[in-house]
């Protein structure tokens, strides 16, 4: 036996049967499983499998609310964490919500940019043209709009007890955001991170200039970044973890040890094996090995 299952529930719509423990170690061939959490998490021990496999049981647990993530059974435990920020350790979308404050001074930018946002997230559009072209559409608007926008602003579940738990092994831990310093670096205060990394929105005076500062940070440079953090922490690619839900976290997703899709666009999905659909980000802690007792809860 050389890898892990884990079956992680979302507890606000579901429980963890037996049931649903024994139809996952049928169709891995694995043997009995270690309870992470009652009710809600399990480790697996089986053979290898294949994404396909891995999408077989995934199905077959559909209807249950319950993700299904694998990966070796050596070295669970990850010494860099590197997350997106926009819809995956907050609910928000920030850009959106700065065009959406804006509505009553341009009735229908808030769709306007959301448009745009969508299709960017999804790999549909280059994310540095569409970043430049969405904050355009700002030029001249009020700089107070990224106050009004922070108040709504909402950590996602499992965001800080994620990012304390890896601090207290000892992991390196990074926000890593294609939106804008302004809201990163409240987010990373908020959740713990050490270090933060965005774009940098200009602003003349009390308005928006509608530029972002060059160069752009997008795709590569959250790569750049995972690769320096691994560096910098002498560890190998395999003991990274990266976690994001747009195109523009693809390179970083798929290089790290564990690439973690969090409740992410279809593009994602359909190319990243370990997905977080229907849990919280506690779940990044369950398929390292983690049990519910590790947990630093904030």
């Amino acid at each position: 036996m050389t890898a892990i299952l884990t079956l992680v529930a979302n507890r606000e719509a579901t429980t963890l049967t037996r049931e649903d423990i024994d139809l996952a170690t049928t169709l891995a061939a694995g043997r009995t499983a270690a309870t992470l959490s009652d009710g809600e998490a399990v480790d697996i021990p089986c053979t290898p499998l294949t994404p396909a496999q891995i999408d077989a049981i995934r199905t077959a647990l559909s209807s249950r609310f319950i993700d299904v993530l694998y990966g070796p059974s050596e070295d669970r435990r990850k010494r860099v964490l590197v997350a997106d920020m926009d819809s995956t350790m907050v609910a928000n979308e920030t850009l959106d919500d700065i065009a959406a404050q804006a509505e009553s001074l341009r009735p229908g930018l808030g769709g306007e940019v959301a448009a745009v946002t969508r299709r960017s997230m999804n790999g549909e559009i280059d994310f540095a043209t569409s970043l430049r072209s969405r904050v355009a559409l700002l030029h001249d608007l009020p700089a107070s709009l990224l106050e009004q926008a922070w108040k709504e602003v909402r950590i996602n579940k499992g965001a800080k007890t994620l990012v304390a738990t890896m601090k207290a092994n000892s992991a390196v831990t990074a926000l890593v955001s294609g939106g804008f310093t302004w809201f990163t670096d409240r987010v990373a205060k908020a959740c713990g991170f050490a270090e933060h990394h965005a774009n940098t929105l200009d602003i003349h005076g009390d308005r928006l200039a509608g530029t972002v500062s060059e160069p752009i940070l997008g795709p590569d440079s959250k790569l750049a970044h995972l690769t320096r953090l691994a560096c910098t922490a002498h560890a190998p690619f395999a003991a990274t973890l990266a976690i994001g839900d747009g195109a523009n976290d693809l390179p970083m997703l798929r290089t790290a040890g564990l690439g973690l899709a969090y409740h992410a666009k279809p593009a994602v999905r359909r190319e990243i094996v370990n997905r977080i659909d229907h849990g919280t980000l506690c779940a990044a802690l369950f398929a390292q090995g983690y049990r519910r007792a590790d947990f630093v809860e904030v």
